[in-house]
């Protein structure tokens, strides 16, 4: 039996589905942003580019967690 994704990337095939990108080009366009806030990150993916709150914050959460 295949393990079942959890936390943030649990989230990455539906929003691929919903927004027609890969997640990869969301990282980038996150790690490309002069923002560095977490909440500041997720308010611009929503205003800018349209993604529900809980997709937002799953992509950041993840991207960020790169970081560390």
């Amino acid at each position: 039996m295949a393990d079942t994704v959890k936390g943030p990337a649990s989230y990455f095939p539906s929003i691929e589905k919903k927004y027609g990108r890969p997640i990869a080009e969301w990282k980038d366009l996150i790690r490309s942003s002069p923002l560095t806030k977490h909440m500041e990150l997720v308010a611009w993916l929503k205003t800018e580019h349209g993604l529900g709150h809980g997709h937002a914050n799953a992509l950041v959460a993840d991207t960020l967690t790169e970081r560390k």
